[in-house]
């Protein structure tokens, strides 16, 4: 059974994460960071969410991030 829709209104503030699994790295060059930050923003220019703070880790990053439209986030992701 799918989990229930997690919380994606606009103008709250939510922090996003992900891990690699078993703490595994998620990322293993610096070209992985510069890829995923060329996709982020990307992302940031098609669906309007404001990113306030970001941290990339080897095994895991964060983000703060505020959607501006009911959804915006979860379509970022």
């Amino acid at each position: 059974m799918p989990r229930p829709p997690r919380a994606d209104a606009a103008g709250e503030i939510y922090h996003v994460l992900n891990r690699g699994n078993g703490r595994q790295a998620v990322f293993h060059k610096n070209v992985d960071y510069e890829a995923f930050e060329r996709v982020l923003i990307e992302g940031l220019q098609k669906f309007p969410v404001h990113l306030f703070a970001y941290c990339w880790m080897p095994n895991h990053w964060h983000m703060v991030l505020s959607p501006q439209r009911d959804g915006a986030m979860s379509r970022l992701m």
